[in-house]
């Protein structure tokens, strides 16, 4: 096909191409100032900042884990991994204790009361969230979710890609 062949833009191609660009800006604005966030949250508890995010994964998951899992939460190496975990140890954040079905293997275990400090800073910032949530209908808040969803899993591919060495600069 030659272009001359080639269809013309219609005006509804260009009004999707301008909302692509505004959405590539607004995305990277957001994930700026959530990491800078996260930053100053970090900060403002005398954590990492991928510490903090650890802390956050730890809290969700219903039982104690091993440092692997805590290598598959953050994308860490074992290594890295261990090396987080000593200082959330140091930090009081958490303990390891032997598992009890099984001595081998030594289990991470959130400090209840550390957790209970760390979810009322949450709350604490989270109104606001909440305030500005509230101006969304049950739909609108279903399409976030399923945004959030959807961003989390094409983070974790992204993520193994960028640490496989697939993606080439």
């Amino acid at each position: 096909m030659t272009q001359k062949d080639e269809p013309l833009p219609t005006a509804k191609d260009a009004g999707r191409a301008r909302l692509m660009d505004e959405l590539r800006t607004a995305s990277r604005r957001y994930m700026a100032s959530y990491a800078l966030f996260n930053q100053a949250v970090a900060d403002h508890l005398r954590l990492h900042p991928t510490d903090l995010q650890c802390l956050n994964l730890l809290g969700l998951e219903e039982e104690p884990v091993t440092t692997g899992r805590v290598a598959e939460l953050t994308g860490l190496t074992t290594g890295s991994a261990t090396r987080l975990v000593d200082r959330l140890e140091r930090s009081g954040h958490v303990t390891r204790e032997r598992d009890t079905k099984d001595r081998r293997r030594v289990l991470v275990r959130t400090v209840p009361e550390r957790m209970a400090e760390f979810g009322a800073l949450w709350q604490r910032l989270n109104g606001a969230y909440t305030a500005m949530f509230d101006g969304y209908d049950d739909d609108e808040i279903a399409l976030l979710i399923g945004y959030m969803r959807r961003t989390t899993e094409l983070s974790a591919a992204q993520m193994e890609r960028l640490r496989g060495g697939d993606l080439a600069l």
